[in-house]
Formats: C-alpha cells, structure tokens, sequence
C-alpha cells in the first residue's frame, strides 16, 4: 500500500461526496470519486484501490450489486454506506462481502475510524503482539476443519468453503481460542479493530453466516455455542466425525 493510501468513494450525492473526499483528502488519502454503481464497479476492477466506499443507493447499479459483481475481483475492503436504519440490507451487504458499513448522516471522525481499522486489518504488519511473522500460526486444523491464514482459506472434509474476509477473521478469532468463551465486545474489537457500541449487530450476524456456511445448527448449535449472556465459544471436538449435511459452500 501507498504512503498515501487510494480511496474510491462511490456516492452519487455530489454535496456529500465532495464533503468525504475534502476530509478524508485533508487526512493523507487519496480519494477519487464516481457517481454511478455501473461505472464504480468496473474502476473497482480496473483501479484495485486500497479502500472502497460504496453508497446503497446509486444510479445505474445499486450498491448491493456493485458489492456482488466486484467481490471475486476484488480483494480489497469495502466499507458500504447506508441511509437506511432497517437492518436488512446491512445483513445483505454484509453476506455479499461488504467489510463493514456506516450509517448516515456520516460523522467524518466515525468514517475515519472505520477506514482505519479496515485498512490495518487489511495491510497486516510483519509482526504481531510482537511475534516475528515467521513464528506466527499459519494453520489451524480441527478434525476435518482446516484454516488457512496466509492464503485466508477454509476447508471442511476437504472442500472449500467460501467465507467473506469478515467471516474469516472472526473465525480465525474464534478458532484460535478454541475452548474460551469470548464476549461480544472482545470479537467486534479484534475483528473490526474499533470498539464496540454496544448495538452494532455485525459479529451476530457473521455468526449465523458461519453456522450456515460450517454445517452447524442454527437452533441448536454444537460447532460455534452461543454462552447466553456471555458471547460465543468454538468447540474443539465438534469438528472430528461430525456430519456435515446441509453446509452451504
């Protein structure tokens, strides 16, 4: 990544757009903007830029759409805005491989923050908790679940399984503290690399994706337990001789 790191802001509200780009532009980015979903997702294509910000509502292509059509292409972040305070299409955003959203009206410092977290988790440094890269765990291997972390990959009973970025980390957090309870607050922050506001839905939402995805229950689950009152625990023996029926992949 560029000392400057390249932002394309996709938002057809010209008053809002130029109020992003000056700001994030005053902050060291460099933001190029589009005003329309067709033409914003093939720069995203084209362009491959650090980070890319993406309205729901768009001409020409909705948000949802740019997010579905780009996403094999395009292994970058993306952070989708949206007006809406219904939950739905967060959750949809969120399934088709958004990385995060905000809501407007945008608070410039929040959107900030935001871009920030998404692009550490995104350019991870060469060491981490002070650990050389070289000795840091790469793979993680449950019975016939195995992870990936270089390549961001995920298999069960030798078949793929096609995670979002956002999914992944969360159940790379999990499965590395296989057997501990971790609290909701402890999974936003290690995943999205911001603190938890304590309504933020994303972490739940990933949970159930990846119960659907991992062949676990949705109503009993045995693989990814719900602690009520607590968070989430990751059972290490669920994975060895466990039927999968009914994964999604």
């Amino acid at each position: 990544m560029s000392q400057h790191p390249r932002i394309l802001l996709i938002e057809d509200d010209v008053r809002l757009a130029t109020l992003i780009k000056d700001y994030l532009s005053s902050q060291g980015f460099t933001v190029s903007v589009d005003g329309r979903g067709d033409s914003g997702a093939r720069r995203i294509v084209a362009e491959a830029p650090d980070l890319v910000i993406l309205d729901l509502m768009l001409p020409g292509l909705d948000g949802l759409s740019v997010c579905r059509t780009v996403r094999h292409n395009y292994q970058g972040p993306v952070l989708m805005l949206t007006a809406r305070e219904d939950d739905t299409d967060q959750v949809v955003g969120l399934e088709l491989g958004a990385d995060d959203y905000v809501k407007k009206p945008v608070e410039p410092r929040v959107l900030l923050a935001r871009i920030r977290a998404l692009l550490r988790r995104f350019s991870p440094s060469p060491e981490a908790n002070g650990k050389p890269a070289a000795a840091m765990t790469e793979e993680l291997v449950f019975g016939a679940l195995r992870l990936n972390q270089a390549s961001q990959t995920v298999t069960l009973d030798n078949a793929a399984v096609d995670l979002t970025s956002n999914e992944f980390n969360l159940l790379w957090i999990l499965a590395s503290n296989s057997g501990r309870v971790l609290d909701r607050d402890l999974l936003f922050r290690k995943s999205r690399g911001i603190a938890y506001d304590g309504l933020d839905r994303s972490v739940d939402i990933a949970i159930s994706r990846l119960r659907k995805k991992l062949g676990d229950s949705a109503t009993k689950p045995w693989r990814i337990k719900t602690v009520w009152g607590t968070g989430y625990l990751f059972v290490r023996d669920a994975w060895e001789n466990t039927p999968t029926t009914g994964a999604a992949r």
